[in-house]
């Protein structure tokens, strides 16, 4: 069941910066150091507070209390979030996509001058047409572990989830430690020294109040199930919002070849990114139910939508769906036409 806190805490957007909910689930903070990812927050804060793309040292350090950033500092951290990647992976539907965070980062006498690479300024500029998540750097600034910041950011980009579900694996890749032999061999430190470190610092000083609970296959810990709340009443989704998002899941993977095959290319590959769209939809229909009302709506929306721009596609394109099962679509349509 979804949970609220008692936090009432107050976001300073003249202090925060935000990106895009996909930049914030591409794991960009995975394996940087602390300093260094407030390098990256803070290039990214001056860019979209002036447009500029340059910054004083002294500024950085006062922005995040760091006492004596040295010119070795600098640049071993340049060096590190110029090497940044973005990747974006969907192996499951053979796709990927990988790009430069920085195109280029100068630093004399105190002063950091940096240009973006060109895919990076939608994530960060463009976001009119995009979800984002806020982080507040007055917030941000009190983490003493990249742990923190790092879960905090992950837990920010499941934007309408209660909580998550993730493997032990899949927990120490997030935080960069999946080559630790101690904690590899040794759930306990790994708790110990990073997650609880993690959630320790977000519950004192961030509007999230985060837990977890074990899970085990015999008395090995092979997961986590990560549950937070924040100070805003949520509602889990309901089996039947759950039922709607599955049933248009189905029947658009039912007729799938029908809409890809179309005779316009343009055409084609609209209806391919439509189709896997809400083909990824399918992770959401699973038991048990771990994602917000005010997300299930948004889904459902979004699959409507999506399902209306396939069949407009397929009468552009002179095409039609098979005659059988034909009641079945007939019922569903007349549904979705209840949704406009």
């Amino acid at each position: 069941m979804a949970r609220i806190n008692s936090k009432k805490q107050l976001i300073s957007y003249e202090n925060s910066i935000r990106k895009s909910n996909e930049l914030s689930m591409a794991k960009l903070n995975q394996g940087l150091s602390l300093n260094q990812m407030q390098l990256l927050a803070f290039s990214i804060y001056c860019t979209q507070q002036d447009g500029i793309t340059e910054f004083h040292k002294v500024d950085f350090e006062k922005k995040f209390d760091i006492k004596q950033y040295k010119t070795e500092d600098a640049k071993k951290d340049s060096q590190r979030i110029l090497s940044l990647q973005v990747g974006m992976e969907d192996l499951e539907n053979d796709a990927f996509e990988y790009w430069n965070v920085f195109r280029k980062m100068k630093y004399a006498k105190g002063l950091f001058r940096f240009t973006w690479a060109e895919e990076m300024i939608p994530h960060i500029l463009e976001l009119k047409e995009r979800y984002y998540i806020t982080t507040d750097l007055t917030i941000a600034s009190k983490f003493k572990s990249s742990f923190s910041w790092t879960l905090y950011d992950y837990i920010k980009a499941h934007y309408g989830y209660w909580h998550k579900p993730i493997s032990k694996t899949g927990l120490m890749k997030l935080f960069g430690v999946e080559n630790k032999k101690t904690y590899i061999n040794n759930t306990g430190d790994f708790r110990k020294m990073v997650l609880d470190v993690a959630i320790r610092e977000i519950n004192e000083h961030t509007e999230l109040d985060v837990r977890y609970n074990v899970e085990k296959e015999g008395r090995a810990i092979v997961g986590f199930d990560l549950i937070w709340s924040n100070g805003q009443k949520l509602t889990s989704a309901t089996k039947k919002q759950i039922k709607e998002i599955k049933s248009i899941v189905d029947i658009v993977f039912e007729d799938m070849f029908e809409y890809m095959n179309l005779d316009v290319e343009s055409d084609r590959l609209r209806a391919k990114d439509l189709i896997l769209e809400i083909e990824n939809m399918s992770e959401f229909t699973d038991e048990p139910i771990s994602i917000t009302n005010e997300k299930a709506n948004m889904l459902i929306q979004k699959a409507v939508l999506n399902f209306r721009e396939l069949n407009r596609l397929l009468k552009k394109n002179h095409k039609s769906l098979p005659s059988n099962n034909s009641a079945k679509k007939v019922e569903f349509y007349n549904w979705l036409e209840d949704k406009s």
